[in-house]
């Protein structure tokens, strides 16, 4: 059996099920469909060159949060070009790339995200040394991108057929307080069915199928204000933050799974010499477990009550309100598969056969939801190095074998797909 057969032929074993059981027990035909996939493989390798130039040039159109249409747009134009006919930008400003495949066959998506951290008006140039290139976002999530629109174009050049539809979905809303917002209009408006979902999110050959769920709130005290000297004796919204802070610093969550908290922007307050009328904190809770990341959140609000209460109390004889509001600021839910999943089988196979060994790691990425909503999914890396991920420095390493990330997804999202 030649090599292209094994890969496919290991890969969809790891599954626990195909679409033709036949090809189970036959080296001729899951040769002949192998012969296919091997091509568009080869071609990754080959063409390397192209999907780094799509991921320098992409990367120079600027998506900044909440202002991801123009690199939309031109991702849109790209699939089009390369001969996709239904390329659609859905209501919420996704890119939807639809590769069809044989009614009632599984649905699959390959993701990467559109936006980034950088605010409007970043200097997006991208600057290459050698394998090394540097620019806001290169690697998270240009990277991505660029493996999206690689795989569509070696599937299609070696004319791989598969059972299951394929969507390239690059997704809005990812980063910071984009609150997942893509994915939860894919997967709650757009639609119908997913059975496999696949986020090009992560780095080298990281493997993710556990998602970190996160609770993030902006916690206001409130009052009346007044002169720092004259108005001296009411409850003052900068010290019953100061309160809240303390109290959620003294919480002590568990270890394992990894559970934490982060008080990450405070603000508040009009002047030295007064009192101020209104103080806020924006709070990050972060855990792999849904039930330790819903206890840290009680604890955190208890905390806040308490800090509110003791501000009050210090200040018996005044009448003047303290106020607290909690807002939300975004929810992304845990969920996790176990390692004997068939994606996470069919992942791990995937990567051993282009001869690497994927490293599992939870994250928090466009996977999440899915996960969270019992869908089959998970996070898989890109193949090269990115380094300093929201910084301004940037930057990806592609290396000598960085076109086997290209590969990876290509490889698996054929055998979830059912390659015939």
């Amino acid at each position: 059996m030649n090599r292209a057969a094994l890969l496919l032929g290991l890969a969809s074993l790891a599954l626990g099920s195909l679409a033709d059981p036949a090809l189970a027990q036959s080296p001729r035909k899951r040769a002949a469909r192998a012969r296919p996939v091997q091509a568009a493989l080869d071609q990754l390798r080959t063409d390397n060159a192209w999907t780094l130039e799509q991921q320098r040039t992409i990367c120079e159109v600027a998506a900044p949060p909440f202002r991801e249409s123009a690199r939309a747009e031109e991702m849109a134009r790209r699939f089009r070009a390369l001969g996709f006919k239904s390329v659609r930008i859905d209501a919420v400003g996704n890119v939807i790339a639809e590769r069809a495949g044989r009614d009632g066959g599984p649905v699959v998506v390959l993701s990467a995200h559109l936006d980034t951290v950088f605010p409007e008006g970043t200097d997006v140039t991208v600057r290459r040394t050698g394998t090394v290139m540097r620019g806001p976002g290169i690697a998270d999530d240009c990277r991505g991108l660029a493996i999206l629109l690689a795989v569509a174009r070696a599937l299609d050049a070696a004319s791989v057929r598969t059972d299951g539809t394929i969507l390239f979905v690059g997704t809005v809303g990812e980063e910071g307080l984009g609150n997942l917002r893509g994915v939860r209009h894919l997967l709650e408006r757009e639609l119908k069915r997913v059975d496999h979902f696949i986020s090009v999110d992560l780095n080298g050959f990281e493997l993710s199928h556990r998602a970190v769920g996160s609770h993030r709130y902006e916690i206001r005290f409130s009052g009346p204000g007044g002169h720092s000297f004259d108005a001296f004796g009411m409850p003052n919204p900068v010290h019953a933050a100061g309160r809240a802070i303390a109290a959620i610093a003294d919480l002590r969550p568990p270890a394992a799974p990894k559970t934490t908290f982060n008080v990450g922007l405070i603000r508040g307050g009009t002047s030295i010499n007064a009192i101020a009328p209104e103080a806020a904190i924006s709070v990050d809770l972060r855990s792999e477990s849904p039930a330790e990341l819903g206890r840290l959140d009680t604890s955190v609000r208890q905390a806040v009550a308490a800090a509110a209460a003791a501000e009050r109390d210090r200040w018996p004889a005044s009448k003047a309100p303290l106020r607290v509001e909690i807002d939300t600021l975004g929810i992304r839910p845990a969920g996790s598969l176990p390692e004997s999943a068939p994606i996470v089988r069919a992942a791990i196979v995937a990567a051993q056969q282009l001869g690497v060994r994927p490293a599992s790691a939870a994250y928090s990425t466009d996977a999440n939801l899915p996960l969270s909503r019992g869908i089959s999914a998970l996070a898989i890396g890109h193949g090269g190095r990115g380094a300093g991920e929201h910084s301004l420095a940037e930057s990806y390493d592609d290396g000598a074998r960085g076109y086997l990330g290209p590969q990876w997804a290509a490889l698996l999202v054929t055998t979830l797909a059912g390659a015939r």
